[in-house]
Order: structure tokens, then sequence, then C-alpha cells
């Protein structure tokens, strides 16, 4: 019988990634929760979990992976564990990754992102970040400092084992080129906020010419799921006979690109189990990128106060040239 956990990629590193993620919550009232979500969710078939440095979730994940191997329900590499080094650690990429490793419980992960390509300025007496703002709001970044440092670090951290590959996340198409030109290797994975109200074809349609497999966050359209109202959406829910969130899986799955659920719901991962993602028609997919090509929508944008030169970003200028 068909299962969620058939859908799988290869990555340019040789490395086989589910295509079908369950991500964590970065919400302190949600972290209870996880363990017993985590649990549904492996138990089930299903072998990827999705986190970060930054979310606060990881030791709640690493107190799920310990009772599921210690019970023998699952093998470490039957598993596919990402994390994420946040921009206020862009210097200590190894102190972040250690941290996650030492809270998740594991000797290393399937995949590690640069969460975002910046540089914040600050860490407290403990040396965790802390995130001050000027009298406009804007979280002031680290002076003299490059981006691209995170990258470069972490890659010598798969070399030394801790990771098996890495991947950037929300980096445009020029963040891509100079991270590819600079160090002459290619992520393995770019993932972004992606879904019919934000198709961003040009930056898909890039990494993918690199040989970059690209990964959907917020494929509901963030808080509120509000894509689930889109008539469209509902539409071919009905035609598919599946929940419009299906829908907007297969938006991604289909076209051989991950995607990334969220809940807190233990009843909600049951679903992941009684529904298969299914298999849109061409003329279905293309309808869903018309949505963002004609109403385009970006729904998570931190107020950093400057853009990084992505689409629809409501600041109409890069950090870089805001620099210069």
């Amino acid at each position: 019988m068909p299962s969620n956990a058939d859908f799988k990629v290869t990555l340019n590193d040789g490395n086989v990634m589910p295509q079908f993620i369950l991500g964590t919550p970065d919400s302190p009232p949600d972290y209870e929760a996880v363990p017993d979500v985590v649990k549904a969710f492996v138990r089930l078939g299903l072998r990827a979990i999705d986190t970060a440095w930054f979310y606060g979730a990881e030791p709640y994940v690493g107190k799920a992976l310990k009772e599921l191997f210690d019970a023998g329900e699952v093998k470490r590499e039957e598993l596919f564990i990402t994390t994420k080094v946040w921009p206020a650690l862009w210097d200590r990429a190894e102190f972040s990754l250690k941290k996650s490793l030492s809270d998740l419980g594991l000797d290393y992960v399937d995949l590690v992102f640069h969460h975002w390509p910046v540089c914040f300025d600050g860490t407290d007496e403990n040396g965790l970040p802390k995130v001050p703002r000027d009298d406009k709001g804007r979280i002031p970044f680290a002076k003299d400092a490059d981006w691209l440092t995170t990258y470069k670090d972490l890659l010598k951290l798969r070399d030394a084992g801790l990771a098996k590959s890495v991947g950037v996340s929300n980096y445009t198409i020029k963040h891509i080129k100079r991270a590819i030109d600079e160090t002459g290797v290619v992520p393995a994975v770019l993932q972004v906020e992606l879904h019919p109200r934000i198709p961003q074809l040009d930056l898909v349609k890039y990494a993918e010419s690199q040989g970059i497999k690209v990964e959907a966050y917020s494929p509901l359209g963030h808080n509120g799921a509000p894509l689930l109202k889109e008539p469209l959406i509902q539409k071919l829910a009905e035609k598919y006979n599946v929940e419009p969130a299906f829908i907007l899986y297969a938006y991604h799955v289909n076209r051989g690109r991950i995607v990334i659920t969220k809940t807190t719901k233990v009843e909600r991962v049951k679903t992941f189990g009684e529904t298969i993602i299914p298999t849109l028609s061409s003329e279905d997919l293309d309808a869903l990128d018309d949505l963002g090509i004609k109403n385009p929508k970006r729904f998570v944008q931190n107020d950093w106060g400057v853009g990084l030169g992505f689409e629809h970003w409501k600041e109409k200028f890069s950090w870089e040239e805001d620099q210069n």
C-alpha cells in the first residue's frame, strides 16, 4: 500500500531525503506537544523532522527520539533530521550545531541549513544570541561581518561528520551564486517560503538548474493557514477528494520538491497516514502557480527594517545595497 513515506528525492551529494517532513514549532506554549506529535509521525512510517536551534523545540524533539530509540521502534539511520544555524551565531556555527546535537541527543544531523544570509550583532553572557532593536525596531547587523562565513563553516562541519548534507535557507539567486562561486560547493537544498501565492518561479528554476532541491516552508500560508480558504484550492480538494492541505502538499511533491507540514495536534498527524498526497494534473499545477503570478503574497517576513532582495518583500532594497 502506498504511503507518504514513499516520496523521496536524491540530493546532489547522493543522500536520499524524504519529501514530506514534519516541522516543529518555535513558540514555548507549543513545546509540550512536540514529543507526542513526533512519535505519532514516526509511528506512521514517516521519517523526516525539521527543526532549528532558534525554534527552541529541539530538547523536546530529542526526548521523543530517545523514547523511540530506547523502545526499538526506529533506528537512527532510518530518520532524516534537519537543523539550522541562526544569524546571531553566524560566526559560531560549530557552537550552534553542537548545541543542537546535544539537545537532539544525536551524533550528527542529516541536513544543516544556514538559516538566513545575514549576520546579527549581539550575544549574552552565556554566548546565546540576544536581539536588541533600535528606535525604529530594526535588528542591528554585525559590522564587518560576512554571512557567507556561516555557509563555509557548515561545509567544514559536514566534512567533520557532524552533518551529512548542507543546505541554505532564505537565499536569493544572488546569494546562491555567491556561495557557489566562492566555495565551489553547490548547496544540497534550498529552503524558502513557497506556495501558490508566492511560487518564486525564477528562484526555483535557477536552484533546480544547479542541482539544488527546493524545500517549501509555510506551504499553507503560515499562521491561520489562509491558503486553505482559497477557492481554487478548495475546488481542487473536492476534485481529488482530499483535504485542501493535501493539494498544497501535492503542489510541491508532484514537482519533485520537498514540503514541510507543521502541527501540534496528534489527531492531525493521523491524517498523514490516512491520506496519500494526490497526483495533480499539469493543468491544475499551472493554475496554482497562476494564483501567485496574478496576486502574489509573502506571509513570512521578519521586520528587520531591511530587505534581502526577495520578491514581494515590503522593503524595496536589499541589505547589501543599503550598506553601500
